[in-house]
């Protein structure tokens, strides 16, 4: 249980896959324009994470490890993460056409979203690790944990900058910087603000 916590909470700060790897640019900088639909987007990351995370973990433990089949993982990786995004697009298109209308292209591209296939691939690296390393997978439940928790992680970091970026709106930003130049300077410093945490241990 305290494991499990552990790797929660370094997934959502110390771990963080927008500001530790930068995983998940596009749709990050994309999106990241109004807070309402940078948290409706990062509800469905959250929501896509946490179930093909464990799924492909249970894949890796049953099927990819004892039959020495790991170079197909990609494939069923991605076979899993596409599929339940679909759910997740027909779901979101019946329940809140306004949301599904204002993500456009980018909530059919959460299949391709690089952060959720990292945390998927990050999750096969550490099932070999040694079960005492803080980063270490040993069980459904470890990941679960980290699932749900970069997924946040995820979240946390496009809502702020929405937040942030509406708020520039009614800032005197010089004109060469308009636009992406300030976002990317912003992202930089809070990438620079979430280093804090990388020392960060349960």
């Amino acid at each position: 249980m305290e494991h499990a916590l552990s790797l929660f909470v370094r997934s959502i700060f110390a771990d963080n896959m927008i500001f530790a790897f930068f995983l998940g640019m596009c749709s990050y900088l994309a999106v990241s324009k109004d807070v309402k639909t940078a948290a409706g987007l990062g509800v469905a990351v959250i929501f896509v994470q946490t179930i093909t995370l464990p799924i492909n973990y249970l894949l890796q433990i049953y099927v990819l490890g004892p039959l020495n089949l790991g170079y197909l993982s990609f494939i069923l990786f991605i076979a899993v993460i596409a599929a339940i995004v679909q759910l997740v697009e027909m779901i979101v298109e019946k329940f809140s056409p306004s949301l599904y209308n204002s993500l456009g292209i980018f909530l059919p591209l959460i299949a391709v979203n690089c952060a959720i296939m990292g945390g998927s691939l990050f999750m096969q690296q550490r099932v070999i690790l040694d079960p005492e390393n803080v980063k270490a997978i040993a069980n459904l439940g470890d990941a679960f944990a980290f699932a749900i928790g970069s997924g946040i992680g995820w979240m946390l970091a496009i809502v702020a900058l929405a937040g942030i970026r509406e708020k520039m709106e009614y800032n005197d930003v010089p004109k060469p910087l308009q636009g992406i130049g300030i976002t990317f300077i912003t992202v930089g410093l809070m990438a620079l603000a979430f280093m804090c945490f990388s020392g960060l241990n349960i």
